[in-house]
């Protein structure tokens, strides 16, 4: 009879700690929205704002770490002047930042 009671004791937490392992889920998947994936969605819309206001003669760094001024911009690519008389033409989203807003390596410290 004792251990009737036990199992059947064993049975209801069970029931119980699958209605906290829920919660658990819940709050894990809560967490994850605010610290990865809302600030990424938030890095991306700022990245897409930044790209869509490129200028004519703004100084920009692209991904790979060229240096240049915007000589044109057109839908989808813009003509970068790296040096005197070499321009490229670049794909927008390889556009990393503007050189303005950026601070030097030696000043971030």
């Amino acid at each position: 009879m004792l251990t009737q009671i036990l199992m059947a004791g064993g049975q209801n937490a069970g029931a119980n700690s699958g209605g906290s392992g829920l919660i658990m889920i819940v709050l894990i998947i809560v967490i994850f929205y605010f610290f990865m994936i809302r600030p990424q969605t938030k890095r991306q819309k700022e990245e897409k704002k930044f790209r869509e206001a490129l200028s004519k003669g703004q100084e920009v760094v692209t991904i790979s770490g060229l240096h240049g001024k915007i000589k044109e911009v057109k839908e989808a690519t813009v003509l970068l002047e790296i040096a005197n008389n070499v321009v490229v033409e670049l794909e927008k989203s390889s556009i990393a930042m503007n050189t303005a807003t950026a601070a030097p390596a030696s000043e971030k410290k």
